[in-house]
Protein backbone atom coordinates (compact mmCIF):
# COMPACT_ATOMS: atom_id res chain seq x y z
CA UNK A 1 0.00 0.00 0.00
CA UNK A 2 1.62 3.23 -1.05
CA UNK A 3 0.68 6.77 0.76
CA UNK A 4 -2.40 7.47 -1.08
CA UNK A 5 -4.01 4.49 1.20
CA UNK A 6 -2.87 6.42 4.57
CA UNK A 7 -5.63 7.91 6.14
CA UNK A 8 -3.48 10.36 7.97
CA UNK A 9 -0.30 11.25 8.35
CA UNK A 10 1.68 12.48 11.35
CA UNK A 11 4.79 14.11 10.85
CA UNK A 12 7.00 15.49 13.84
CA UNK A 13 7.89 18.42 11.76
CA UNK A 14 5.96 21.95 13.50
CA UNK A 15 6.79 24.82 10.93
CA UNK A 16 4.26 23.49 8.21
CA UNK A 17 3.03 26.47 5.76
CA UNK A 18 -0.38 25.33 3.93
CA UNK A 19 -0.57 26.50 0.43
CA UNK A 20 -0.76 26.12 -3.53
CA UNK A 21 0.98 24.41 -5.99
CA UNK A 22 1.67 27.44 -8.67
CA UNK A 23 4.35 26.17 -10.30
CA UNK A 24 5.78 23.02 -11.13
CA UNK A 25 9.40 22.80 -13.10
CA UNK A 26 10.86 19.21 -13.86
CA UNK A 27 14.75 18.92 -15.56
CA UNK A 28 16.29 15.42 -15.05
CA UNK A 29 16.08 13.43 -11.43
CA UNK A 30 14.94 17.02 -9.67
CA UNK A 31 11.27 19.06 -10.18
CA UNK A 32 11.23 22.79 -8.79
CA UNK A 33 8.13 23.61 -6.50
CA UNK A 34 6.89 26.70 -5.71
CA UNK A 35 3.99 26.96 -3.39
CA UNK A 36 2.18 30.22 -2.65
CA UNK A 37 1.84 29.78 0.89
CA UNK A 38 -1.70 30.57 2.90
CA UNK A 39 -2.14 32.94 5.32
CA UNK A 40 -2.04 32.96 8.81
CA UNK A 41 0.77 31.13 8.91
CA UNK A 42 3.20 30.68 12.06
CA UNK A 43 6.86 29.34 12.02
CA UNK A 44 8.27 27.99 15.67
CA UNK A 45 11.72 28.98 16.39
CA UNK A 46 13.88 27.36 19.21
CA UNK A 47 16.35 29.58 19.93
CA UNK A 48 19.03 30.04 22.80
CA UNK A 49 18.11 32.42 26.19
CA UNK A 50 21.59 34.64 24.86
CA UNK A 51 20.08 34.70 21.30
CA UNK A 52 16.87 35.78 22.68
CA UNK A 53 17.98 38.61 25.61
CA UNK A 54 20.37 39.72 22.59
CA UNK A 55 17.67 40.60 20.27
CA UNK A 56 15.78 41.74 22.85
CA UNK A 57 12.52 39.96 21.66
CA UNK A 58 9.55 41.24 23.10
CA UNK A 59 5.66 40.05 21.95
CA UNK A 60 4.58 42.51 19.70
CA UNK A 61 7.98 43.05 17.81
CA UNK A 62 8.05 42.74 14.44
CA UNK A 63 10.58 39.87 13.27
CA UNK A 64 11.65 37.98 10.07
CA UNK A 65 11.88 34.04 10.57
CA UNK A 66 14.56 33.42 8.74
CA UNK A 67 14.21 29.08 7.98
CA UNK A 68 18.05 27.55 7.91
CA UNK A 69 17.23 23.81 6.57
CA UNK A 70 19.08 21.42 3.77
CA UNK A 71 15.38 20.25 3.27
CA UNK A 72 12.17 21.36 2.74
CA UNK A 73 10.10 18.36 2.13
CA UNK A 74 6.19 18.32 0.35
CA UNK A 75 2.86 16.75 1.80
CA UNK A 76 -0.15 16.59 0.28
Amino acid sequence: MGFRGVMCLKISARNRLKGKVVSVEKEGLMAKVKIEVSVPASVTAVITKDAAEDLGLKVGDQVEAVIKSTEVMVAK
